[in-house]
């Protein structure tokens, strides 16, 4: 049987890693697709740029475009990142009939809809494991090795940059801003590490998981997301204190008002294995019903690490060069037909516990107002930690742990409580789950 011929999009540290994986383990590969896969065509912005893979017996280009229209090119693998050329070559792989391997959560977040419509009406794949925690297999673990459960909700640490800040900052005492900076040298964050440490690239990741777990169409614009950079080496510790850790969750959770989409700071119990995950490592923990939790940990970046899902891909593709589109395993888990737009609620329908940290002035009377403004808002308190002032300072933190509360509610009272001339600067807010 000949070979199925592969069109790499992008040399860089995934294209590359790749590249290098095929050619390592073409063998071993070969044996489980039952065909050979050869890398024959690959494009990248700088032919002369020295690569971490050997390209021989590659013929390379500037102009993707060319690879994507080459009838001997059977899958393409899109290594190139971003929305916007990625998205054109991408649907016109798919019109000239040919599967596809992306890495690029972005698009898939963003784009999946129309572009696995537009897969369907060609009878083509669109594969994309490398797009979520690197080279964990989750899509493929809920999609198809969880489709005999319904899935309650799931948790994941998905973004390693924002994981290595928060465990620096705990394990070493550091600030946010120091670390951030050391992960930026190390080549963990980006020069705008907005999409790391704001949420937005877990954003994407989590719609993805979401979708699959679900059966949901693809709605980044409805996924809460919050960033990192507030938290400080005071909450870190107090956390500990409480006997928790912080880490930056993506959480999807279905109820029976709706699905739960967000991203943002939560503290765990520190006995949870999650809450152990620590450096660039990613981990999801899934829960279903018939399963339980199920916990999937790995690295979630790295040249070799995403390869390994981007190859997993290749070799599943050509294992159903021969199906029929209804005959293979649906792009978003759920058939075509059976995909549901469940309502998402909003960030102020959200019910969960919180962290809490003020700074009140050492007066009497000054904690029985707060406590007033959180019992006319429903507000249950489940502890509390006063710490002293030092010194002669006249000010003093207050950490408070409440009971379940809609976040509506929680919003309100904080503009209460911040509004007492009792209280210094603004209120520290961070969400709490104890997945259990």
């Amino acid at each position: 049987m000949k070979p199925v011929k592969v069109g790499v999009l992008g040399l860089g540290t995934v294209g590359g890693g790749t590249v290098n994986v095929l050619k390592r383990n073409a063998q071993e590969i070969s044996r489980r697709a039952g065909r050979d896969i050869i890398v024959t065509r690959a494009s990248a912005r700088d032919l002369s740029r020295e690569r971490i893979c050997s390209t021989e017996g590659i013929s390379l280009s500037t102009d993707p475009l060319e690879i994507v229209n080459d009838p001997e090119i059977d899958i393409i693998l899109e290594l190139i990142g971003g929305t916007t050329l990625a998205k054109d070559l991408v649907l016109q792989a798919i019109a000239n009939g040919k599967h596809i391997v992306t890495a690029n959560k972005a698009l898939i977040a963003l784009h999946g809809n129309e572009i696995f419509a537009a897969a369907g009406e060609a009878n083509v794949v669109v594969a994309y494991e490398a797009a979520v925690a690197g080279g964990i297999p989750i899509i493929k673990a809920i999609r198809e090795g969880l489709s005999g459960n319904q899935i309650n909700w799931l948790a994941g640490i998905i973004n390693g940059t924002g994981n290595f800040i928060l465990t620096e900052m705990r394990d070493k005492g550091r600030d946010f801003a120091d670390v951030l900076a050391e992960a930026q040298a190390l080549g963990y964050a980006e020069a705008d590490p907005t999409f790391d440490v704001e949420g937005i690239d877990a954003g994407h990741k989590l719609m993805i998981l979401a979708s699959i777990a679900f059966g949901i169409p693809l709605q980044f614009e409805n996924v809460f997301t919050e960033g990192i950079s507030n938290i400080t080496r005071a909450d870190v510790e107090y956390a500990g204190e409480l006997g928790y850790r912080i880490k930056h969750l993506g959480i999807a959770r279905k109820t029976t008002k709706g699905i739960e989409l967000r991203v943002h700071p939560t503290l765990i119990p520190e006995r949870r294995l999650i809450a152990n995950v620590d450096g660039v490592m990613n981990a999801v923990l899934v829960h279903a019903d018939a399963v339980g939790p199920t916990l999937y940990y790995g690295a979630g970046a790295g040249a070799e690490a995403t390869a390994s899902a981007v190859i997993a891909d290749v070799v599943d593709v050509v294992r159903t060069l021969t199906l029929s589109a209804k005959n293979r395993v649906p792009h978003l888990a759920f058939q075509d037909n059976a995909i549901t737009d469940l309502s998402i609620l909003s960030p102020d329908e959200i019910e969960t516990t919180y962290y809490l940290r003020l700074t009140l002035e050492d007066k009497p009377g000054t904690l029985a107002d707060i406590t007033h403004i959180l019992a006319k808002h429903n507000i249950s308190i489940e502890a509390i930690i006063q710490k002293e002032p030092h010194h002669d300072e006249t000010e003093l933190p207050v950490i408070m742990l409440t009971q379940k509360t809609i976040e509506k509610e929680m919003n309100s009272a904080i503009s209460a409580i911040e509004n007492l001339s009792s209280v210094t600067g603004q209120v520290t807010r961070i969400r709490l789950e104890t997945l259990g």
